[in-house]
Parts: structure tokens; sequence; C-alpha cells
């Protein structure tokens, strides 16, 4: 995949694991992919596995106040809440699994080339580089939980995710969905364009 691999670390399903997350963390446990369908009054995030089958989907009423979102798995179990909360400095995101845990993704500080994005209730953090798309998860001991990338210059606004501990696969695809939202609300504030919006069509 050549150097360029290093700096961005998007894949697609069915490809091999990026080689800077090999070298760096090891092969992954697992990995998941999305793919975000935007409708005028709805907004859908398939995630899949590495041979596409859905495992879960995201659904966002846009209009909403609090853009609520709603996982469920594809059997139509509900998996977690999310949603922003309004009229803060911050970019913040609150999630609350099914199983009763609760957490919220707060970023404070917006960096040019890297973000830390403070996961309270969990004592995680999101680690990121805007300008690589690229994304860690890092857990209160520092040991990586996940590697999330974007692609570029997606219509179908495609992310993957390299699991490297299945056992928090859940609150994974919940910090993911966030964090695509979590972008949005920056691109939108910005008045920019972004290089992946969504789309029903395309790839």
């Amino acid at each position: 995949m050549g150097v360029f691999s290093k700096i961005h670390r998007y894949r697609n399903a069915g490809e091999n694991a990026n080689v800077n997350n090999v070298e760096r963390f090891g092969a992954p446990a697992s990995s998941l992919f999305t793919s975000t369908k935007v409708f005028t009054l709805h907004h859908h995030i398939d995630v899949m596995d590495a041979s596409e089958k859905i495992l879960y989907k995201a659904d966002t009423k846009i209009l909403t106040l609090h853009d609520t979102t709603d996982i469920y798995t594809a059997d139509g179990e509900h998996v977690a809440n999310i949603r922003r909360k309004l009229f803060s400095l911050h970019e913040r995101r609150f999630v609350v699994m099914d199983d009763g845990k609760e957490f919220q993704l707060s970023n404070e500080i917006f960096h040019i080339i890297k973000d830390i994005t403070n996961i309270e209730g969990l004592g995680w953090q999101l680690r990121g580089n805007l300008l690589g798309l690229n994304f860690e998860i890092y857990d209160s001991s520092d040991e990586v939980i996940a590697v999330i990338a974007q692609k570029m210059f997606s219509i179908h606004d495609k992310w993957c995710v390299d699991i490297y501990k299945k056992e928090h696969e859940k609150i994974i695809v919940a910090i993911l969905v966030a964090l695509q939202h979590m972008i949005r609300d920056r691109q939108s504030s910005s008045g920019g364009g972004s290089s992946s919006g969504g789309s029903s069509s395309g790839n």
C-alpha cells in the first residue's frame, strides 16, 4: 500500500490490515467498516464486518434539537443512544449504552495537527490527526483499544476501525458514530464542505 499508508490508514473491507497499525500495535482482533447515507430528514450509518455483512445500524433524525442517534444491531437489538449537548463551547456527545454504561466525548481544544478528546466516564482518550484522518482510542492504562481512519474524498463518508480489544466492540461502535457526528458539526460550524460528505449513492 506504499508509504502513503503510513500517513493515511483507511482501507476497504477485504484488504489487509494497515501496515502502520500492524507495526505499532500488531494484527487487530477484528475490523469494522462504515458507510453513511443521508436522506432529507434522516442520517443512516451501516457498520459492517470485513465481508461487508451489516452488524450495526445507526439512525439519526437530522432536524432534531439534540441530533439524537440510536444504534442497533442488525437483528434490531438497541445498543446505544447518542445525543449532542446544546449551547456548549466544546464539541460534546453524550452516550448511554443499553447495559447502563454512560460516558461523554468532550473535545475542548482544537489543535491544528492533533486533537485529544477525553471520553469521560470511561477514562479513555481519543487522539486524532485531522490531516491524516486517523484516530486512536486508548484506555486508562494507555493501551490501544482501536484505530479509526476516514476515507478521503468519499461521497459515502466511509470509515474503518481496527479493534484490538474486542470486548469493547459496542462501545467502540458508539464512539465511532459519535466521532463522525462531531466532525460533521465542526465542518458545519466552520462553513467548510466535507471531502467525504454523505450521500445515498456512489463510493
